[in-house]
């Protein structure tokens, strides 16, 4: 079976969390980076888009720098694990992609995210 499309695979986990204000991959992120790195290195017909987004603080120009910022961290640290650079595409979304609406924590820390696509 395909391990991206296998609902047991460790490939499944593909949104990186971040903390407030912060572009700085957590152990449980570097752990989900690992993972597809790994597979991304295997199998060189592959190719992936690293999606940065933020919550709704801070002016829309800084939350896009700030997607920016968090989906090159990702980029970097795939890159590092010997994926070439050209099979990874980065964008912002900043605070337009909510998937949680409502101001309070609850709703902002799953808004700063790279989703794996």
């Amino acid at each position: 079976a395909d391990p991206l499309n296998h609902p047991d695979s460790p490939l499944q986990a593909r949104v990186i969390y971040f903390e407030f204000d912060d572009a700085s991959l957590t152990e449980e992120g570097r752990d989900i980076v690992e993972v597809h790195a790994k597979y991304l290195a295997a199998n060189a017909g592959q190719n992936i888009v690293l999606e940065g987004h933020a919550d709704e603080r801070g002016t829309r120009e800084y939350n896009l720098a700030l997607g920016e910022r968090r989906a090159n961290a990702v980029r970097d640290y795939m890159v590092a694990s010997g994926v070439p650079g050209y099979r990874i595409e980065t964008i912002s979304y900043g605070e337009e992609n909510p998937v949680a609406y409502g101001s309070g924590e609850s709703s902002w820390s799953k808004n700063r995210r790279v989703e794996i696509k």
